[in-house]
């Protein structure tokens, strides 16, 4: 009988994580949805923003690295952090698709286009953040060597000796996932195993397909 040499998988525990890269990346979201022209924000452009610096500063002062059983109070803030952002842009885009359909006189093409690119790239950022918040219980049950099994299966995984032994996701890697996801319409070198996975990564599709297809290529028509 062959001798199989261990497998790396998914067992390893992660390290710990800093939370510096997903607040950046919640900082640029907020700046992309203040550039937003008003009427297609919930609320004014600056109440969204507002919102998540208010929850994002203290944040990142209590709990600035990701760490085994985490507080709370911590847990709640950084997954609601993400509501918002989220729940802010599936707004803007609600809006400026309800303009173009119903309104599209009062919108130019120069609107449209820079407006869906920060929607676009709003999306890009609110996916990945919810892939690193949830895959594998979340960065900090990842750091638990009984850490639950892998909501996504990194090529790292199935070719364990391209790679360090002791490697695991990181926030870039979330970011590149849902970068090809929002690009592709569909998941490239990375795939999903649960149904959360799966479901997430079918949203962030359909809403980039409506951004790009129906929203981007409407203000190039506009300005042609």
């Amino acid at each position: 009988m062959a001798v199989t040499k261990p497998s790396q998988a998914w067992g390893t525990a992660a390290c710990s994580e800093p939370r510096w890269p997903a607040s950046l990346a919640i900082v640029c979201a907020a700046l992309l949805n203040y550039m937003l022209p008003g009427k297609f924000t919930l609320g004014p452009p600056w109440a969204v923003p507002l919102i998540e610096m208010a929850i994002l500063i203290p944040l990142s002062i209590a709990a600035p690295r990701r760490t085994p059983h985490e507080r709370k109070p911590v847990q709640i803030a950084a997954v609601g952090l993400i509501v918002v952002a989220n729940a802010a842009n599936v707004a803007s885009l609600i809006f400026l698709i309800r303009h173009l359909l119903f309104d599209s006189k009062t919108v130019t093409g120069i609107e449209l286009l820079y407006s869906s690119v920060a929607i676009w790239l709003t999306n890009i950022i609110v996916f990945a953040l919810w892939y690193w918040e949830l895959d594998r219980g979340g960065p900090d049950e990842r750091m638990l060597a009984d850490h639950r099994a892998p909501d996504f299966l990194f090529p790292q995984m199935v070719t364990p000796d391209c790679t360090n032994a002791d490697w695991t996701p990181g926030f870039i890697d979330y970011i590149y996932v849902s970068f090809t996801n929002a690009t592709a319409f569909s998941p490239t070198d990375t795939m999903p195993l649960t149904p959360w996975a799966k479901s997430l990564m079918l949203i962030e599709s359909v809403a980039s397909l409506a951004t790009i297809a129906i929203v981007a290529s409407r203000a190039i028509n506009i300005l042609s």
